[in-house]
């Protein structure tokens, strides 16, 4: 596909086909691919987070995929830092460029920048911190009630890394992150950059049958060995890497806690729940400018 625009965003769902489009649209506009999901930038995980393959990324010039060491919880803000060194360092200013990805997060620091939130003692960062390790995800979504009850409305007791940056933002500035979030930032793109935005959803059954035969794939190229490798850091379960959809249910095979295929079976709901929130986000969050594209 040609497009006419200097930037190309491909969203959607998990296995819903961006890779393949991406590097297509790469090809055909002599341009470059910057990734745009949060689970692909850990080095560790290649299988698991059906990054691109050595193959895929021979076929286009790839950047800021599997960059990150996984015992690094890492940050939309470095996320954005690290869009803005790439282009410069790389020396990709002046080419077609092209953010494929699922995470909508990434896409809104993109098009509406970041929020103001001022920097945070790190006295106050450690307490979180520390609380988190100390702390169950029940009892840490009580506290930003009990401190923030309309931040915390906003987000599960499962999603710690964002309840931990929610009391700590409300210990620091004494405002909610919620009202931070509400101050418009500043876009990545001047308004002399032209965007053209894309949305793959395809329908459920046909998204349903993909997750499912790519977990199959996954598990035929290594996903056991990769997971086996990563649990032999011994690093902390909470961090980012270990949540990886995957992760978890195969360490559960490795531990003698379930069989394999079970193990398989929990691994492929989980996927299948994941591009269910993912695209009730999407459209949610993603309205006038987007394409919709039904595979």
């Amino acid at each position: 596909m040609v497009f006419d625009e200097d930037v190309l965003l491909i969203a959607g769902p998990t296995a819903s086909g961006k890779t393949g489009l991406s590097i297509r649209a790469a090809q055909e506009n002599d341009a470059v691919i910057l990734n745009t999901d949060s689970m692909q930038v850990y080095s560790d995980l290649q299988v698991i987070t059906a990054r691109p393959s050595a193959e895929e990324v021979s076929q286009a010039p790839h950047f800021m995929f599997g960059h990150v060491d996984g015992a690094k919880a890492y940050s939309v803000a470095q996320w954005l830092e690290g869009i803005r060194k790439c282009i410069d360092e790389n020396d990709l200013r002046g080419r077609k460029l092209i953010f494929v990805g699922g995470t909508g997060l990434y896409f809104n620091a993109l098009l509406a920048g970041l929020s103001p939130v001022p920097p945070i003692d790190e006295t106050i960062r450690k307490k979180w911190r520390k609380a988190a390790l100390e702390s169950s995800g029940s009892e840490l979504h009580g506290e930003l009630k009990r401190l923030d009850p309309e931040m915390a409305v906003q987000l599960r007791d499962s999603d710690r890394q964002r309840v931990v940056r929610a009391l700590e933002v409300f210990e620091g500035t004494g405002k909610s992150l919620l009202e931070w979030q509400r101050e418009k930032g500043e876009p990545f793109f001047g308004k002399d950059v032209s965007i053209r935005k894309m949305l793959i959803m395809p329908d459920r059954a046909l998204l349903h049958e993909r997750i499912n035969l790519r977990f199959d794939l996954m598990m035929e190229q290594g996903a056991l060995e990769e997971v086996k490798t990563l649990l032999a850091r011994s690093l902390d379960p909470k961090l980012p890497v270990m949540k990886a959809i995957g992760v978890l249910h195969l360490a559960e095979y490795l531990n003698d806690q379930c069989s394999m295929e079970e193990a398989i079976e929990k691994a492929k709901a989980a996927s299948r729940q994941y591009a269910k929130r993912q695209s009730t986000w999407f459209r949610n969050s993603f309205g006038e400018g987007w394409e919709i594209i039904s595979p």
